[in-house]
């Protein structure tokens, strides 16, 4: 039963997202080109959104749903690492145009390309799995 309710959020966020054309190749291409304002719009209300209810889960003590306090640790070293970690995925988004997320989404509205792409990510997280130990963290 707790797989259906994700399930369900998860086709919800599908729609929502198809719908505001967050999935959209050309929006896509039009924020990287600094041509439109509507995927900064969409990102900049997601960072908001999540700040404000970070903020509010904080100051209240909200738990989450196993019962704990919800808590983000401190991230303390390693600057340089999210710029890079950043400049990767925002290369592979560019280059694709779909982040991770959106690739399910676009694949099951029927984008039928994305398999090579989903297939892909898969085979880099397997090599990453695997050549983990040796990457400096």
């Amino acid at each position: 039963m707790k797989a259906i309710k994700f399930l369900l959020v998860g086709i919800f966020f599908g729609i929502v997202l198809v719908k505001s054309e967050a999935v959209s190749w050309y929006r896509i291409y039009e924020m990287f080109r600094f041509q439109s304002f509507h995927m900064y719009g969409i990102i900049g209300t997601a960072i908001a959104s999540g700040i404000l209810f970070l903020q509010i889960s904080k100051k209240s003590h909200l738990k989450s749903v196993k019962g704990v306090d919800i808590f983000v640790p401190k991230k303390e070293n390693g600057l340089i690492r999210y710029i890079v970690g950043g400049i990767i995925f925002g290369l592979g988004w560019a280059l694709i145009g779909a982040c991770p997320g959106p690739m399910y989404i676009l694949l099951g509205t029927g984008v039928w390309s994305m398999v090579i792409i989903i297939a892909a990510a898969i085979l880099g997280t397997f090599i990453y799995g695997l050549l983990k130990n040796k990457l400096p963290h």
